[in-house]
């Protein structure tokens, strides 16, 4: 089937706004292919320290007839997602020589855990670790050294951030590798269960770390699907894995032979063969559209509205959150995972997986087919999934129908008719709704508003009983520019016990609310921020807020004059400690949560 007409017209859209900024990115990709810093311009000495420990390749990196592969990774062994890093670069040495090529770490970059940062000082380092992450990426490819890029990366800021490092290398062969979400542990629902009791003061601490460690429990990826999963999610419709290589668990034969086959493919994909896949003309308009359909259709994390224009920007791509919210109308739900369903990626992947996602949104012309992929063909080598036949990778059909329809349906019999992100604007500025998580009763409220600085402060007013009343929170100066943008999803148990408690509760944030966004409404990623006298520093106790995901508004009832003659609120003074310090260039420089709140992409001629 061909594109659905309003896919095409948001493509077009998107293609007639990037035009010139498209047309510069090209130009650079193609003048670093042919006159760029590779091995062949290197000195002697250059070349020398860049093979002197090299080990066995040295010959054949010194010879410079074989494409080398640069291995960025981002392996720790505290976050669980990155752990089994650890031995690929050393598996990939030798896949590498398989084909008849070579591979060496180019860099590692920085991999932190939203996780475990969730609501301490350190949550407010996490956006700007994607443009760390973006820049660390640059400094490893930079030497020169390498035809090809291996991005190892899964989780939050770490895909996003590689990325837009690894497209300013944009002429560079790249494949992303993934090593999969952990084994399933204690249901999510009785996660969130705890959650709430812990909230509500009726279980301990004890009981709600027992809870957390059966959960989170050994090696791989957070199975609920958050940002991380997301991430992997968009990897498959952009076409830049291995197909199907997105939610294969760690430690698995099956896990081995995806990596080293994206090594392999990496040989043929390189720029002196008949097959050369470059980075920058993977990621066109229509494999970014395809990223945004894929996060409507699968109830994705609200944080990608933030990095998916981020990384569209990084080559020469302009997409805003018009035409996200244009896509929500046409783009049905087709997944229920963990937070917006009971079972976690690893059902998912039971159910069918991103074969069956994209073969039933290929069938819905939903999806655009003809991308340039890093497979040998376009998007339809994803809708198959891998498996091993007496060890050999092999890729079979997609199924003809979801092995369970309460996790994954077809197009034509989706949850909801629409991808579930609307854009609300109004004299508040412009937000996020990620209505698919919340209950349609729910999506319209109008309250009196309760002003905070911080969530720590919302914290104590709950404690003293002082949200028990049908409420608007509106926590400000948390966008990128006051203090990094940090996730607020420690608010999610709290405000859920007031919803259940049966009043009408909304959060309306400049901050973030996570890839986790859960049941209870909320406007997030409002934009201008409170910082430097946006709409929400102009906000006052007792004030009226309407917001309203049916007709996408989101204002204070108050008569323009009295509003916009308000003086805005001072903002807290910016923390210290813990490194937040270093990071006040980053939030000085920031641009707004529309464009990506990226300090390296503000002004930037890209």
């Amino acid at each position: 089937m061909t594109v659905q007409p309003a896919i095409s017209a948001v493509t077009d859209r998107v293609i007639e706004r990037s035009r010139s900024s498209r047309s510069r990115y090209l130009e650079l990709i193609g003048r670093e292919r042919d006159n760029g810093v590779d091995r062949p311009n290197l000195s002697c000495g250059n070349l020398a320290h860049g093979f002197a420990a090299a080990g066995e390749d040295k010959a054949t990196i010194r010879e410079g007839g074989r494409m080398n592969i640069g291995i960025v990774t981002a392996f720790n062994d505290m976050l669980s997602a990155h752990q089994p890093y650890g031995r690929y670069p050393e598996q990939m040495k030798l896949f590498a020589r398989e084909a008849g090529i070579t591979a060496q770490v180019a860099g590692g970059v920085p991999a932190m855990c939203d996780g475990v940062t969730q609501g301490q000082r350190g949550m407010e380092l996490s956006l700007f670790s994607r443009d760390t992450i973006a820049l660390s990426t640059a400094v490893a490819l930079s030497h020169g050294m390498f035809e090809g890029a291996a991005l190892l990366g899964i989780c939050d800021k770490i895909v996003p951030g590689l990325l837009i490092g690894a497209l300013r290398f944009g002429h560079l062969p790249t494949i992303l590798v993934p090593a999969g979400p952990m084994p399933s542990g204690l249901a999510n629902k009785e996660k969130q269960r705890i959650r709430q009791l812990y909230a509500e003061g009726k279980v301990g601490r004890d009981e709600l770390l027992e809870s957390e460690s059966a959960s989170y429990h050994g090696a791989g990826t957070c199975t609920f699907y958050g940002t991380a999963n997301s991430n992997q999610m968009m990897m498959e419709v952009m076409g830049l894995h291995i197909p199907g290589a997105a939610f294969v668990n760690p430690g698995t034969k099956l896990r081995q032979e995806l990596t080293r086959a994206a090594v392999h493919r990496l040989a043929e994909i390189g720029w002196d063969g008949d097959d050369y896949r470059p980075l920058g003309l993977c990621v066109d308009e229509k494999a970014i559209v395809n990223a945004a359909v894929g996060l409507l259709a699968t109830g994705g994390s609200t944080n990608h509205v933030i990095h998916l224009p981020a990384i569209a920007r990084a080559a020469g791509i302009l997409i805003d959150w018009e035409d996200i919210d244009r896509l929500s109308a046409t783009v049905p739900l087709i997944a229920r995972v963990y937070p917006n369903g009971s079972g976690d990626v690893n059902h998912f992947q039971a159910a069918g997986g991103m074969a069956y996602t994209i073969s039933t949104l290929l069938d819905g012309g939903l999806l655009h087919r003809d991308l340039v992929t890093v497979s040998s063909g376009d998007l339809t080598e994803y809708a198959r999934e891998p498996m091993l036949d007496s060890d050999a990778l092999v890729w079979a059909d997609a199924p003809a129908n979801s092995r369970d329809e309460t996790m994954l349906r077809a197009y034509d019999a989706p949850f909801l008719p629409d991808g579930g992100m609307r854009l609300v604007t109004g004299n508040l500025g412009r937000a996020t709704f990620k209505t698919s998580a919340v209950d349609r009763a729910r999506w319209t409220i109008e309250a009196a508003v309760r002003i905070f600085d911080d969530q720590d402060q919302v914290t104590a007013a709950f404690r003293a009983g002082e949200l028990d009343r049908d409420v608007v929170v509106v926590v400000r100066f948390q966008g990128p520019r006051a203090n990094g943008m940090p996730e607020l999803h420690k608010l999610t148990p709290l405000l859920g016990v007031l919803q259940d408690k049966g009043f009408k509760v909304a959060l309306v944030t400049d901050g973030r609310m996570s890839g986790a966004s859960g049941k209870v409404p909320a406007a997030i990623h409002v934009t201008p921020e409170a910082m430097g006298g946006g709409p929400l520093s102009r906000l006052r106790d007792g004030d009226v807020v309407r917001l309203d995901a049916v007709a996408g508004c989101l204002e204070v009832r108050l008569a323009p004059i009295v509003f916009e003659g308000r003086a805005p609120a001072a903002p807290p003074i910016a923390g210290t400690g813990t490194g937040r310090e270093l990071f006040g260039f980053m939030r000085v420089g920031a641009n707004d949560a529309e464009q990506g709140a990226s300090a390296m992409l503000a002004g930037a001629d890209l």
